[in-house]
């Protein structure tokens, strides 16, 4: 890989500062102040420096849809989340995957790095500690692609930081250096990924990863977290895991645009902080055999299971129905304004942690 291409003085200061964080928003302002009120709530948030990227309104977004839109703006800008705070809203809805590809890469090339969040992605209190501690060790490594956050709930006994060539994509983060590798030629990643090794590259075919770059090369997908997958694979990149997650995806309750509603991958409780030391540079082999174990699982569940999931599908619809309905009787006009006294609404979502990718 190339060496970044910043000056000795430069770099030195890139390894001293902490990442900048990135959010990305859209239209829903519950989910969004969660996120910002955990990631708050992080030991770094006060010497840190956020960028939110606001997509902007569908042409035929109806009222209700454009009103979401505002509340997340009314929200965004409702306390200092953290040190720094800049906004970039758009006029348009550009989706997700074009926002997150644009946002990583302004904000790598000018800081150097950058830690990436969705608005659905709550942290536990040592996410941002355990980032930039990753990312100043490994800034120097350059098979290391890419640092996870989230971990899956597996059943393995795993080292408290690991390398796995997948990345997860619910809190994360890269450098510039990394992240010039991220390939969006759909046809020539389907190319050399057959060339090199399907069934490795689809986790021993325990999940079809390669359907996605099918799908996205038809036009019946528009994501992108399967591009970076595809881009560190095929660089034969590495990505840093905590053994017990520090984020928890709260959007997997079909409020998101790519994410039905799913509990497969919630954790039951995040840890608070995780130690980042040297490791081996390779990919831990347990790891690799407990994500094909949880994805044989996901793709086979059993029949209690298939159950459970719908109906917890159908009472979540019911929920939202009546909600609406709610609403539309007693409106407010700042439904997330702050309470008093400078304390946290109690009606306000806030995630713990203890409940139970675009792509």
């Amino acid at each position: 890989m190339k060496a970044p291409p910043f000056s000795r003085e430069r770099l030195g200061r890139v390894l001293m500062e902490n990442a900048a964080v990135i959010l990305f928003v859209y239209n829903r302002p519950e989910h969004t102040l969660a996120t910002l009120q955990a990631l708050a709530a992080n030991q770094l948030a006060e010497q840190s420096k956020l960028y939110i990227y606001a997509d902007g309104p569908k042409n035929d977004a109806q009222d209700k849809d454009r009103k979401k839109i505002e509340e997340v703006r009314h929200i965004i800008r409702q306390e200092n989340w953290c040190k720094h705070i800049e906004i970039i809203e758009q006029k348009h809805n550009i989706g997700l995957a074009k926002s997150i590809i644009s946002g990583v890469s302004e904000v790598t090339e000018k800081h150097g790095k950058a830690i990436i969040l969705e608005d659905d992605i709550v942290t536990s209190p040592g996410f941002l500690s355990y980032m930039n501690d990753a990312l100043r060790l490994y800034e120097q490594e350059e098979k290391v692609m890419h640092i996870s956050g989230y971990m899956y709930p597996v059943e393995a006994q795993l080292s408290e930081t690991f390398f796995y060539n997948n990345p997860s994509c619910w809190g994360w983060a890269t450098w510039q250096s990394a992240w010039q590798y991220f390939n969006t030629d759909t046809a020539d990643l389907l190319k050399k990924i057959k060339q090199k090794s399907t069934e490795h590259f689809n986790i021993n075919g325990s999940y079809n990863f390669l359907e996605h770059l099918e799908l996205n090369l038809t036009g019946e997908l528009n994501t992108w977290a399967i591009y970076w997958y595809a881009s560190v694979y095929l660089n034969d990149g590495l990505c840093l895991h905590p053994q017990r997650s520090l984020t928890q995806n709260i959007g997997m309750d079909g409020s998101g645009v790519h994410c039905d509603f799913n509990r497969a991958y919630d954790v039951n409780e995040l840890a608070q902080s995780i130690a980042v030391k040297p490791i081996p540079l390779e990919i831990s082999g347990v790891a690799r055999e407990a994500m094909m174990q949880f994805y044989n699982k996901l793709n086979n569940p059993s029949w209690s299971q298939r159950i459970y999931r719908k109906l917890r599908q159908f009472l979540f619809s019911i929920k939202t129905v009546f909600v609406a309905n709610w609403t539309k009787v007693f409106k407010h006009s700042t439904p997330f304004a702050p309470s008093k006294g400078g304390q946290k609404d109690a009606n306000i979502p806030l995630w713990r942690g203890n409940k139970g990718e675009d792509d």
